[in-house]
């Protein structure tokens, strides 16, 4: 079977998408760092065997759905008897374990699996399909060369990366492949960075809190604690001159000025409404375009910062949010 066309420009317009090199290179910083980490004893990500998992109808929902929402998820429909097949699979394997963390492969039994093999609309097999914060996306049927699948998974890479801020996981070379139980946080060199920070933030210096997390972060860009701290010093920061009457009347007069929303997303998180906040920037990508539509949406993903990617209130929005992409 031949493949079918592999160009992802059919999902998501990516000569609209904004670079997001930054995003990008503290991911790799921070992947460098936990290999070092690693090398000296330290767990400090999934293992390499984790990344390639076996899914059946049971699982789907925590193994590819909620995973979804961390990194992107390639989906091969396979079956024993699929001659082809035995030439994709162990090259997609492959390419996870080179590709080191930028997605997670999921590998499906088609004979046993017939319920996801109908509801992907899946004619024939091999068939390989992504899921990025809870979208599936088809990618190609039939065995492929290499360099084309290399290429789709470059461009699923950038979707996840600069649409959703999926900047991957980090894999630990060591780990054992049980990650049932956290890892100890490192004690690290930075607490009395971050404690200055939360002093600078009890003491209403909020220029001071930023610029420490961001000392933190200069040198430690996977720092979680130094990420979470800095979204909220920013947002504090964002919000402290606003006037909420003032604010409220513009978004309420403005439903598709997307600066009036964003402002009043801003007030409706630091007020706790953190539903209200999502729905609204979800609500603003939906009504704009261009640069308006790629403000609101930067914003969305720096709120899911402040409130933290294991809230599920953050979960079914990045699912919203790709409805309203794709």
């Amino acid at each position: 079977m031949q493949p079918r066309n592999m160009s992802m420009s059919g999902v998501v317009d990516l000569a609209a998408v904004k670079a997001a090199q930054e995003a990008k290179a503290k991911a790799e910083q921070a992947r460098a760092e936990a290999a070092r980490q690693g090398g000296a004893g330290a767990g400090a990500g999934v293992s390499p065997a984790s990344l390639v998992i076996d899914v059946d109808e049971a699982g789907f929902e925590r193994d590819v759905l909620q995973r979804s929402t961390e990194v992107p998820v390639v989906i091969d429909f396979w079956a024993e008897w699929c001659e082809p097949c035995k030439q994709l699979s162990p090259l997609l394997e492959r390419l996870t374990q080179e590709y080191n963390g930028r997605f997670v492969l999921a590998k499906i039994d088609v004979d046993a699996n017939q319920m996801l093999m109908q509801q992907f609309g899946v004619q024939g097999i091999p068939a390989v399909f992504a899921v990025v914060a809870g979208q599936a996306l088809p990618l190609f049927q039939g065995a492929a060369p290499e360099a084309q699948i290399r290429q789709t998974l470059d461009q699923l890479i950038q979707v996840g990366e600069e649409r959703f801020g999926l900047t991957g996981l980090v894999v630990d070379p060591n780990a054992s492949g049980d990650e049932s139980q956290p890892a100890p946080a490192p004690a690290g060199p930075y607490d009395a960075l971050l404690e200055a920070a939360v002093q600078a933030l009890d003491a209403g210096d909020l220029g001071g809190a930023v610029q420490a997390y961001k000392n933190v972060l200069s040198d430690d860009p996977g720092n979680t604690e130094a990420k979470l701290g800095l979204a909220q010093a920013e947002l504090l920061r964002r919000v402290q001159d606003l006037d909420p009457a003032v604010v409220r009347k513009d978004a309420a007069e403005k439903p598709a000025d997307a600066a009036a929303q964003i402002a009043a997303a801003d007030l409706d998180l630091v007020g706790g409404h953190v539903e209200d906040a999502f729905g609204r920037l979800v609500e603003t990508v939906r009504r704009t375009a261009g640069d308006d539509r790629e403000t609101a949406r930067v914003r969305l993903l720096e709120l899911f910062e402040v409130v933290g990617a294991d809230d599920p209130r953050v979960t079914a929005a990045r699912t919203a949010l790709a409805r309203v992409l794709f």
